[in-house]
Order: structure tokens, then C-alpha cells, then sequence
């Protein structure tokens, strides 16, 4: 929807941009901002559980460390909803503090991740967690390798009006998405130690 509107910015149109950012996608024309907001909304429950359960299978290991990625992991969510919502069409300023200081939480984040991963409680195998972390590794060398460029294209686009240039930013804007989501979804190894059920209480008779 809207594809020659989400592409055009405040330098040039299609053909020279083609491929939109993630801001424009998702927050800019109804009815993609709104379809996008709901489904953005339905993942902050399980993005919160995440930072819950990570919680429970390492606070006894390290329950500082615990603490410190238990709330990194909140207020990384909480800035995501900030540029997620405000959009740069709503509020450049507000949007772009929002995501500059996600980008700054995450490196704590992934961090203190890579250090305590291998401390979760009820752990399968060491070695099916020494290879998660090396993969978590991997991603956060990733995530990081594709802001330098991403900052490069943007002053191109920004600064020096170079046309193409905010497609090629929105690329790697777009890959560190990806790159965020695939390091969360390694959790599903240390994960599988969690065994959650919900069950009626029991009864006055029963506990007698």
C-alpha cells in the first residue's frame, strides 16, 4: 500500500529511493500504520516474558547481573514502543531519541546476554550452550557491524543529498531488525529447560 508515497522522502522519490525504511513502513500511511501498531503491540507480552524468564533461569548463577538485564531488557522495550509509535512523521526528535537510545541499551543488553547465557538453570548440555552463545556472539558482531554503514548512507542522504543513498540506509535499518529478532530466538535452547503449566488451585478438601 501506498508503495510510491513510503519511498519518496524529503530529497527524492522513485525511482532513485525504491526500497522504504522501517519508519516509513510501518508508521507513516494508514492503513499499514495501523495494522502494524496491533501487531507490534501483540509482541510486547512475549518480549516481556523473554526478559521474565531470563530472569528466572539465571538469577540464582548471577542475580546481579539477573537484575541489571532484567530491567536493560524493559526499558529496551520500552524505547522500542517509542520509536515504534512516534513516528518521525509525529515527532522526529522524540523518535529519534527513542531509537538511539534503544540502539544504546542493546549493547548492554546483548552483552550481559553472552555472559550469563551459559549460567541458565537446568541446563540440557554445557555444550549446546557454549555453541548458543557462540552463535549469539556472531549476531551481536552482526547487529553492530550494520550500524557504522547504516550511519554512513544516512549522512549521504542527510547531509550530502546523495539520491539512492536512504534506500541502501533503510537496507541495513532493516537488517538490524533482523539480526535483533534472530538473537532473541536463540532463547529457545536454554529455554527448553522451562517447563510452565497453569493448573486450578486446589481445593479446602484436596489440601486437607
Amino acid at each position: 500500500l501506498h508503495y510510491y508515497k513510503i519511498v519518496k522522502n524529503e530529497h527524492f522519490g522513485y525511482p532513485d529511493e525504491w526500497f522504504p525504511s522501517v519508519s516509513a513502513t510501518i508508521g507513516d500511511r494508514y492503513p499499514g500504520r495501523s495494522v502494524f501498531q496491533v501487531l507490534i503491540a501483540l509482541t510486547c507480552p512475549p518480549r516481556l516474558l523473554l526478559h521474565v524468564f531470563w530472569y528466572v533461569l539465571t538469577a540464582r548463577a548471577a542475580p546481579m547481573r539477573a537484575k541489571a538485564l532484567f530491567w536493560i531488557g524493559f526499558l529496551r522495550t520500552w524505547t522500542c514502543g517509542g520509536w515504534v509509535y512516534v513516528t518521525s512523521g509525529d515527532d522526529h526528535d522524540v523518535h529519534d531519541v527513542m531509537m538511539i537510545s534503544y540502539m544504546l541499551l542493546t549493547l548492554p543488553y546483548m552483552l550481559l546476554l553472552i555472559q550469563i547465557s551459559d549460567k541458565a538453570l537446568f541446563a540440557h548440555s554445557a555444550r549446546r550452550l557454549a555453541l548458543n552463545r557462540r552463535r549469539r556472539k556472531w549476531v551481536c558482531m552482526l547487529f553492530f557491524g550494520a550500524i557504522p554503514p547504516m550511519i554512513y548512507f544516512f549522512i549521504n542522504h542527510k547531509v550530502h543529498k546523495i539520491a539512492g543513498a536512504y534506500t541502501t540506509y533503510a537496507f541495513f535499518e532493516w537488517a538490524l531488525i533482523l539480526f535483533d529478532v534472530m538473537f532473541d530466538s536463540l532463547a529457545m535452547v536454554e529455554f527448553s529447560a522451562l517447563d510452565l503449566s497453569v493448573q486450578p488451585a486446589k481445593t479446602d478438601e484436596q489440601r486437607d
